[in-house]
């Protein structure tokens, strides 16, 4: 949990201080990922099976969250954004299980309602509230994570797969390249935390995830992400000053309330079925 927030606070460290522009930080990121990720399959197991690993459709997933999680910090705050993004990550798996059919109890119902007003509160018009734009692009990138986690749901080799698509979204980023002869700066400060970002929170991060995940319940591994908007506000507030609204922090003990309750209400739901 630790490397999926540094992930926030280390891309708004860089954009913040303006030591790199989002684009180059965007495929730095991903193609630090790739190659941290695939010395890892390498020592693990080997290199031929990362031809077939993956699929284009989760890399165009990993890509939009990406990029848009980069362009989306230039704009919003670590904790702010880190929010954004986790409420759209888990709004958009809760879509997918409806739209498949299933059914929410009414206790899940009032926790998706707790979230959803959460949210809404925290977008909504006002002197605190959030770059419209840069919370689009955050949004952007919560349902692309939302939908690359479906995409890769069920998967038998995760970390091989997601070498796989780590790969193909690195090559999927030359689409950058235009944007950054526009806007190209990079000081040496922000190619290592993009460098960082990619291969250490972002690859290492992952790896390590998957390697303790078989041995998580979902409703454990569940409430754990909900740490991660905290550990990245407290990150931005430690590396960058940055203190947390009223209407931050209300918003966030209702989306995160209101998440818990459906995790654990689905869990009981689970067990008396």
């Amino acid at each position: 949990m630790l490397a999926f927030a540094g992930n926030s606070v280390l891309c708004r460290y860089a954009l913040a201080d303006t030591q790199i522009d989002a684009a180059s930080f965007t495929l730095i990121r991903l193609v630090s990922g790739a190659i941290i990720l695939a010395l890892i399959v390498g020592v693990n197991t080997n290199l031929a099976g990362i031809k077939t690993a993956g699929n284009w459709l989760g890399a165009i997933s990993l890509f939009i969250y990406a990029a848009s999680f980069s362009f989306a910090y230039v704009e919003l705050d670590t904790g702010l954004g880190a929010l954004i993004l986790f409420t759209c990550v888990q709004l958009t798996m809760i879509i997918y299980t409806l739209a498949r059919g299933n059914r929410l109890s009414w206790i899940e119902w009032l926790g998706l309602g707790m979230a959803f007003c959460g949210f809404v509160y925290l977008l909504s018009p006002g002197e605190a509230a959030p770059s419209t734009w840069g919370a689009m692009l955050m949004c952007c990138a919560g349902i692309a994570w939302g939908a690359y986690t479906i995409n890769g749901k069920g998967s038998s080799t995760p970390l091989l797969d997601t070498t796989g698509n780590f790969i193909r979204a690195s090559a999927i980023s030359v689409l950058l390249i235009p944007t950054i002869l526009i806007h190209y700066h990079i000081a040496w400060q922000g190619a290592l935390l993009a460098i960082a970002s990619g291969a250490i929170t972002s690859g290492i991060g992952y790896a390590i995830w998957y390697l303790v995940l078989p041995r998580l319940t979902s409703t454990v591994a569940a409430v754990l992400q909900l740490t991660v908007p905290v550990i990245a506000a407290f990150g931005g507030w430690i590396m960058l000053a940055e203190s947390p609204s009223d209407r931050l922090n209300l918003s966030a003990v209702l989306i995160l309330l209101g998440i818990i309750v459906v995790i654990y209400a689905k869990k009981e739901r689970r067990n008396n079925n």
